[in-house]
């Protein structure tokens, strides 16, 4: 495999699917209409195209079509949901709840209410990275208006009990918002199922185009308007719909949940693959996050006695991230290493690995093939051994 490099890195974006490619194409030139244009044959069509779109995104996770609200992606949807509800909350309710490894997108945004007198709790997760129950249950008081949990983690991608942090927040009458932004079209979610009020989506991490993600809004969820100064998605959100975006959108939805059984278990596979060929070529490779509750297709793993950064220069045709691709050029140790092995216990050479739909067995042999030259020869060379 001289001269290719590999795509491990899934989790911060994926390639747009042909087929979403394919349905996409003739809304940039052919049906090009304003969907908001009422009057005529051209905005006719486009919005036929939106509202196919949206029922296609509603039924990935169990919804109605009306509860889907087009955005530009899951940290903007994020914002609206944060944002939207504790605008309306009453003076009862001021208090808002979430877990320890939250994207930043959340942590900031609370952060925020923090400075601004919210009473902002952080609730811990265990070593496997699934939230506490008995310290959320804790929490979450008649107080609270929002709990705001990721459906699976970007780094090291355990997946959250959300049907018992929904019964949860149910029972204590709050509003119960998720971040599906890792999770949606990679494992079954059924927002009826799991009470969840507000669920955050995104294309581009499914197949789908950048810059299109939707906002799962429940209906009688009190939340203010994103934008206003125009009608469009029901006045929530002004603006001129995204029409090629939102079509594909849609049928990256549409593939995902035809095809999400086969690849699950076929990422699955692969990643158990990659995990099996590290541990048997070098020793001191460390899981990090549940193996029992994860993301299919990822893989975080921290290797002992070698440099982060001369890692990662070592396997430079290997594209993998040491963490979230939101925060890797911080320099920061991994807020979410942090809260499930301690600030004082992150390893320096921990490595994300995100497989997608076009990895192959192939690829998978080589990356275990030249992490384990790499890894034994830094060895080697690192003073200290």
């Amino acid at each position: 495999m001289s001269g290719r490099s590999i795509y491990l890195d899934h989790h911060a974006t994926t390639p747009v699917d042909p087929r979403v490619l394919q349905a996409m194409l003739p809304y940039f030139t052919e049906v090009f209409g304003n969907p908001a244009s009422a009057s005529h044959a051209f905005g006719w069509r486009a919005m036929e195209a939106v509202e196919g779109a949206r029922r296609q995104v509603a039924a990935l996770i169990g919804a109605s079509a009306r509860e889907i609200t087009f955005t530009s992606g899951a940290t903007e949807s994020n914002a609206w949901a944060i944002r939207g509800v504790t605008e309306r909350a009453g003076e009862t309710r001021r208090r808002v709840v979430t877990s320890a490894i939250e994207h930043k997108s959340i942590l900031e945004a609370y952060a925020r209410l923090a400075a601004q007198g919210w009473d902002v709790v952080i609730v811990p997760v265990d070593r496997g990275g699934r939230v506490k129950l008995d310290e959320l249950v804790r929490a979450v008081t008649p107080e609270t208006a929002l709990v705001s949990v990721m459906a699976a983690n970007n780094e090291i991608g355990s997946v959250q009990p959300l049907a018992d942090i929904g019964r949860i927040t149910r029972a204590a009458g709050a509003v119960f918002h998720v971040d599906g932004a890792q999770a949606v079209g990679k494992v079954p979610i059924d927002v009826n199922a799991m009470n969840i009020d507000l669920l955050s989506l995104t294309g581009h991490k499914m197949y789908g185009p950048k810059g299109c993600g939707a906002l799962f809004v429940r209906k009688r969820t009190e939340l203010t308007p994103l934008i206003t100064g125009g009608g469009q998605e029901r006045g929530m959100r002004a603006g001129t719909l995204n029409v090629p975006g939102i079509v594909g959108l849609g049928r990256a939805c549409e593939i995902c949940r035809a095809e999400m059984t086969a690849e699950h278990a076929r990422l699955g596979a692969l990643r158990d693959r990659l995990l099996a060929g590290l541990m048997a070529g070098v020793d001191g490779v460390q899981v990090n996050g549940s193996l029992d509750h994860r993301l299919p297709h990822n893989l975080h793993v921290s290797f002992a006695g070698v440099q982060g950064e001369s890692l990662l220069m070592g396997i430079g045709d290997i594209a993998v991230s040491s963490g979230s691709a939101c925060q890797s050029s911080s320099g920061k140790p991994s807020h979410v290493l942090s809260a499930i092995l301690g600030e004082d216990a992150v390893p320096s050479a921990s490595i994300r690995f995100g497989i997608g739909r076009g990895t192959t067995e192939e690829e998978i042999d080589y990356v275990i093939e030249k992490f384990t030259t790499v890894v034994r020869r830094l060895r080697e060379l690192s003073p200290v051994r």
